[in-house]
């Protein structure tokens, strides 16, 4: 039975709702997002119903609705942060990934300390805060000790005003004990995405290797929550299987981690595929998900899980990155690469192709000319407001006093040491736009006043 191999994922509860489910009426739809628009979350059956929707104007209401949730509880925020590859060595043979252990096409390598350093320092040099360190998994035993010297190594690297505050992880499944070890080296959020939960789709697309283990690798989550990191990140490697089920088992997942820790994840990612080198699949997606469904993808996230943050990289076009913004995207990935050595040589040997090849600053200024909010902000994590904290103060509307204010005086540092001319006139409209939306006059004061000691030359200002 393939339910005795798929930990918590109720496999059969999914594959009868998508077997027995017709499209709901505007009438149930309407309902659905009514209740949506209370900001708590809808049920799993709500969130079902959803999901059969095919007629674009609903889903055109569920957007809208969507957009509605996200600029009450995110505001115009977008969090930005950059990929650092540091190895691309790999033990698994997944068919979607460049990495892969059988792809002889890639040369293969690990970053040096010294090399990580000079990564780092073109990154600080563009502007980046916050980073997040990727590795394939074909270190052996040595894996977790690079990875915390990796880690001291980057938070090292001081370069003007620039530097990495916040550092998260996208590494393979560790032991407990190993994730202690990760938390004590002050990471930020641990991500691990199961990219599909499809149990029989996964086995067909994880060969051999240590991640090939459904169950091991779905319940790393847990082994790092159960360390103590109480910021983690799950995701869905979109085009391996039906969306549908995709998005229910995502949800079980996250339910799961309520029901077992008081908190589920603090992002969520939603890659689609994209052409690698050497992949199997990636030109020809088992399960290709268009734009149209994409949007609904995002929007369906949204109002089933509003406070959770919501993840998408530059495997996307800026045009449909734009789109997503609107969606409830609330982080995204900017001026990236996704080799190792990539910030400071070519791209070869790259993980995937990318759709958004901008660079920092033009991201930055399209951003701020559509009205959004570039944020920096790490004040959260360093002041220990995560997990259930962070929950506490968002269900009831009250991180917005920390967020907005955080956002623009972050914004505000890189207008001052690293944005183009053009790019500094944008940001610096939006910033007197963004500061009307403080909803305390106190807080608002404050703001203004640490926009004034940052134009002084004082730096890293959070409430």
């Amino acid at each position: 039975m393939i339910e005795a191999k798929t930990g918590f994922i109720d496999h059969s509860q999914i594959l009868h709702v998508l077997e027995n489910s017709s499209s709901p009426d505007r009438g149930e739809v309407a309902e659905i997002l009514s209740h949506a628009l209370e900001m708590k979350g809808i049920s799993a059956g709500e969130t079902e119903r959803l999901l059969m929707v095919e007629d674009n104007e609903l889903i055109d209401e569920i957007c809208r609705t969507a957009n509605r949730i996200k600029n009450e509880i995110y505001g115009r925020r977008l969090v930005l942060f950059a990929p650092l590859y540091v190895s691309n060595l790999c033990k698994n043979d997944c068919l979607y990934c460049a990495f892969r252990t059988t792809n002889t096409s890639i040369a293969r390598r690990t970053l040096s300390l010294d090399e990580i350093r000079k990564e780092t320092e073109n990154l600080v040099s563009q502007g980046h805060k916050r980073l997040l360190l990727v590795s394939g998994e074909g270190l052996g035993e040595s894996a977790l000790n690079y990875f915390i010297k990796a880690i001291e190594t980057i938070y090292d690297v001081k370069i003007g005003n620039g530097e990495i505050r916040r550092i998260n992880i996208n590494i393979a499944s560790l032991s407990v004990d190993g994730f202690r070890q990760l938390k004590a080296a002050k990471i930020g959020t641990y991500q691990l995405f199961q990219e599909t939960y499809h149990y029989n789709m996964y086995k067909k697309m994880h060969r051999s290797g240590p991640k090939a283990n459904y169950v091991n690798h779905l319940t790393a989550i847990d082994r790092a929550m159960e360390a103590g990191i109480d910021d983690v990140g799950v995701g869905v490697l979109f085009g391996l299987a039906d969306y549908r089920f995709e998005i229910m088992a995502l949800l079980q997942h996250v339910r799961h981690l309520e029901e077992r820790f008081g908190v589920g994840p603090h992002t969520i990612s939603i890659p689609r595929i994209e052409p690698a080198e050497g992949s199997d699949v990636s030109l020809s997606p088992p399960h290709a998900v268009n734009d149209r469904d994409f949007r609904k993808i995002i929007a369906i996230l949204r109002v089933s899980v509003p406070y959770t943050g919501m993840i998408l990289s530059t495997r996307e076009t800026a045009k449909m990155r734009r789109a997503a913004f609107f969606l409830g995207i609330s982080q995204i990935s900017a001026g990236s690469r996704t080799n190792p050595g990539g910030y400071s040589e070519d791209d070869s040997g790259a993980q995937f192709s990318l759709g958004d090849h901008r660079s920092l600053d033009e991201v930055i200024a399209d951003i701020a000319g559509h009205g959004y909010i570039p944020s920096f902000c790490t004040g959260c994590y360093r002041l220990g407001r995560t997990g259930v904290d962070f929950m506490d103060l968002a269900k009831p509307g009250l991180i917005q006093l920390y967020c907005l204010p955080n956002a623009l005086t972050t914004f505000k540092e890189y207008l001052e040491d690293y944005a183009t001319a053009e790019t500094k006139v944008a940001g610096e409209a939006v910033i007197e736009e963004q500061l009307a939306n403080i909803p305390s006059d106190e807080v608002r004061k404050k703001t203004v006043g640490s926009l004034r000691e940052i134009e002084s030359g004082k730096r890293d200002l959070y409430l």
